[in-house]
């Protein structure tokens, strides 16, 4: 059974259409990555997961109830950690952890849980005088809250530094191995890249590919680069590499004293430089360049339509 299911997703506020047939699935015990731009309906997806939205047509469904029938049911079992949420000033960070504790009527320490995401020496400070980074760690302490089997985290690392967003990583991963399946939004290509199995990606309310961060890079046309450095160029070397059936694209940069290929490559790079030699070109460099998620986040949210798949 899958964690979330979403079927053919429709919503407009009032003339605008925030998501359109929408359909994908999240597999149970799996990290999942939900990527978009501004405004191409992620905030709106996850409203409607949480029946915070109610939705113009289509259905969704996690950890097997639906999501407008059965709410009450999946909150207790979901972790969230809402974008944009503000902390209660006047709270401490240990009232905020003892309200969650007691809203979803179990045990925890809220001691433990400050301890987990590194504010536990603020447990009995105003909330109001946390940083950013500080009302984030609180925020996902709370998410916490009673081992939930799903964990919904919307931009979880907004205001964190470089090792609070590595600490936010090791805590998703964690939680991951524990059993739990993490809905992870983000507008953080390195931060999706680093933790999820599966990545979907969302342009105007439509989801228009979903894979392993893997598999979107292989969906690339050109999702290998080869630089080369030769010694000149010529056209029947240029020829020859173009008509090579692993390159998919040549260019030609660098300086008249340093000439440079720029080849995309999908398979064997030695062909690419054994084609040059053969032609009798003096290879004097070369590097290789995977695409990164941001190059497939690009290439599917800019540009032409792609087909969903």
């Amino acid at each position: 059974m899958p964690a979330i299911e979403v079927d053919g997703l429709t919503k407009w506020f009032g003339g605008t259409l925030a998501l359109s047939e929408l359909s994908f699935e999240v597999r149970d015990g799996e990290v999942f990555g939900f990527l978009g731009p501004n405004g191409a309906g992620k905030s709106t997806t996850i409203n409607v997961l949480l029946d915070f939205v109610r939705p113009t047509a289509g259905s969704a469904a996690v950890l097997g109830f639906d999501a407008q029938e059965h709410s009450r049911e999946i909150r207790a079992r979901t972790g969230v950690l809402p974008e944009g949420y503000r902390v209660y000033e006047r709270l401490t960070g240990r009232k905020h952890l003892e309200f969650a504790i007691e809203s979803k009527g179990v045990d925890d320490d809220p001691q433990a849980l400050l301890e987990r995401v590194g504010i536990a020496d603020a447990a009995d400070r105003k909330a109001g005088g946390y940083s950013k980074g500080m009302a984030q760690r609180l925020m996902l302490a709370m998410a916490l809250v009673g081992d939930p089997d799903l964990l919904i985290l919307d931009e979880p690392s907004t205001g964190l530094d470089p090792n609070g967003a590595r600490e936010m990583r090791e805590i998703v991963r964690a939680e991951n191995e524990r059993g739990a399946t993490v809905f992870f939004s983000s507008h953080s290509m390195e931060q999706v890249e680093a933790v999820c199995d599966r990545v979907g990606i969302l342009r105007a309310g439509e989801m228009v590919a979903v894979d392993s961060v893997e598999g979107l890079r292989d969906s690339l046309e050109d999702g290998t680069t080869l630089r080369v450095t030769v010694d000149r160029i010529d056209d029947d070397a240029l020829a020859a590499v173009r008509a090579l059936e692993a390159v998919s694209s040549v260019k030609i940069g660098g300086s008249d004293a340093e000439p440079t290929l720029v080849v995309g490559v999908d398979g064997s790079k030695t062909a690419v430089l054994g084609a040059l030699e053969d032609h009798g070109i003096e290879v004097r460099d070369f590097s290789t360049q995977e695409a990164s998620l941001e190059d497939v986040f690009q290439s599917y949210t800019t540009g032409s339509e792609v087909e969903a798949r």
